[in-house]
């Protein structure tokens, strides 16, 4: 079982967990054609103990299907991005933030995508990095995934997600306190 206070995985959640990532890892080598496992999973390894392996996990049960998408020369991480097709299925139906989330009078959702993306230990992606995603190959035809939102936006109530349609990139924006069953967030996690 999972120790929830103290985020660690039990030894075979850990080890189910790590056959995933190598095997999704194995399977989109043009994601990391540069990076070799045998050192991602020393680096998970040194992680064991902590809350790395933990928030992965999190990342794979919420429907992110994290996978390597670059190495950080300067801070030696490996940099994990949600690579699944769509928007994570368990992280969809959220406003923006804590903010969002309290201005809504009636039908809150259960969270915002801050928040879930802090319980999680996860940085929710930017525009920047959701573009860099993109390029590694093509996400989010049918769904929509909230991004960092630059503070003169949410200053004034708005929030801004992105999408792919006509094999382009678009960004757009909302009132930061709307959600939408088709709209989620994508996170980063570097370990």
């Amino acid at each position: 079982m999972m120790n929830s206070s103290k985020k660690v995985l039990a030894a075979e959640q850990r080890e189910e967990l790590l056959r995933i990532l190598k095997a999704r890892f194995d399977k989109n080598m043009k994601r990391h054609p540069v990076i070799e496992w045998d050192k991602v999973q020393a680096k998970l390894d040194q992680s064991a103990s902590g809350d790395k392996l933990w928030s992965l996990n999190e990342m794979e049960r919420t429907g992110g299907e994290p996978d390597v998408v670059g190495f950080d020369e300067i801070t030696s991480e490996y940099i994990f991005y949600d690579c699944s097709a769509e928007s994570p299925n368990g992280r969809r139906s959220i406003c923006y933030d804590s903010e969002a989330l309290a201005s809504r009078k009636e039908n809150k959702p259960a969270t915002s995508a801050l928040e879930m993306a802090a319980a999680t230990g996860i940085e929710i992606l930017t525009e920047e990095q959701y573009r860099e995603l993109q390029n590694l190959g093509i996400f989010d035809t049918k769904t929509s995934s909230w991004v960092k939102t630059p503070p003169e936006i949410r200053k004034l109530g708005g929030a801004i997600f992105c999408d792919r349609r006509y094999n382009h990139v678009f960004v757009y924006h909302n009132g930061a306190e709307s959600y939408y069953a088709a709209r989620g967030f994508r996170g980063s996690l570097r370990v």
